[in-house]
């Protein structure tokens, strides 16, 4: 399954593709039965996915007024995001502003862009009320994005898991990021996983669910690409990298290990499945490094917020600094992008 095969397709070289490309209107991943043969199936070429990763960088780089606009396509797909134990009402009305104006309007009217948002907000239960209160008060709608199920280490009790997703959809929450058991992972036991991931699915109700996998502590590839598989059966309508506490979050082998499980089961099933690579991702070209992947790997299709996400909070400033200095020649100091 995740030999390394279809290298080369889609390249981002030439047009870029536009912010307004059309979002994808389908219906929501329903889930299946949960196929034992198939997820047994499923292996990892770690040698193959480290090299197909590796050359990534160097062949896949764009220049001037293509770099921008694929910068310009990385600001849509952010889920901008606040999860520190410190968070404060004032700085969660902050972080929604800079979401629905993410880049200084002097630059957006160089570049002739308008309209531009990040693809969501992310926060924790408490901060909704703030972020939907502040975005009533801007005349924006964007989608809020809240962790749940005991984020991060989804050790508490499973009954309060669950309530802790139907509180946050009752609050507003549009959005709801899952942490699964890393456990059930750990020890093979994928019916425990569907049957969880499965229950956080139905608790979300029309809240469209990110399943967290928390790769960094899944102790390999396989078991990455088998709770990928595990996680869309059970309904996931995203799959995403990390928590952003782990010790090791979003990676190039681990994208394509996720990746490449979301183009099987959509193969199989003719269901798309969308990606969040989250933590570690601050630095603008590793986001067009990732959107090429994307490209390269599932297509055009791919490349909208409904199907792709990064989760990040620095990376953003780091895009704004970049395409001020496409415009100027100049690079701007970090505290004249600030976050929030």
């Amino acid at each position: 399954m995740l030999s390394d095969n279809k290298q080369g397709q889609h390249t981002p070289q030439g047009q870029a593709p536009a912010h307004q490309l059309p979002q994808i209107a389908e219906a929501r991943n329903p889930g299946m039965e949960l196929d034992m043969d198939w997820v047994r199936s499923v292996q990892a070429n770690t040698s193959a996915i480290e090299r197909r990763c590796a050359s990534l960088p160097g062949r896949r780089s764009v220049k001037k007024a293509h770099q921008a606009a694929w910068l310009l396509k990385a600001i849509s797909m952010i889920d901008l995001t606040t999860l520190s134990g410190d968070d404060t009402a004032g700085r969660v009305r902050r972080l929604v502003a800079k979401a629905a104006q993410p880049v200084r309007p002097d630059l957006l009217d160089q570049l002739d862009m308008t309209g531009l948002t990040t693809g969501a907000v992310c926060v924790y239960h408490d901060m909704i009320e703030p972020a939907r209160a502040t975005m009533d008060q801007l005349g924006v709608n964007l989608p809020i994005a809240v962790v749940s199920t005991g984020f991060p280490a989804g050790l508490s009790p499973f009954h309060l898991r669950v309530e802790e997703i139907r509180e946050s959809v009752k609050a507003g929450a549009t959005e709801i990021d899952i942490v699964i058991s890393r456990r059930h992972v750990l020890t093979g036991d994928w019916q425990a996983l569907y049957d969880e991931m499965r229950t956080f699915r139905d608790a979300c109700g029309d809240a469209h669910v990110k399943a967290i996998l928390a790769t960094g502590e899944l102790g390999s590839l396989r078991n990455v690409a088998r709770a990928s598989l595990v996680c869309m059966m059970a309904g996931a309508d995203f799959i995403k990298t990390s928590t952003g506490k782990e010790s090791v979050n979003a990676t190039l082998p681990v994208s394509l290990v996720m990746i490449r499980a979301i183009r099987d089961y959509f193969d199989r099933t003719g269901y798309r499945v969308g990606y969040k690579p989250a933590g570690g991702i601050s630095k603008a070209k590793d986001s067009i490094t990732y959107l090429a992947l994307i490209k390269e790997e599932l297509g055009d299709d791919w490349l909208s917020p409904h199907l792709f996400r990064f989760g990040a909070s620095s990376l953003l400033g780091d895009i704004e600094r970049q395409l001020e200095h496409h415009l100027t020649g100049h690079y701007s100091a970090g505290h004249r992008h600030p976050i929030g």
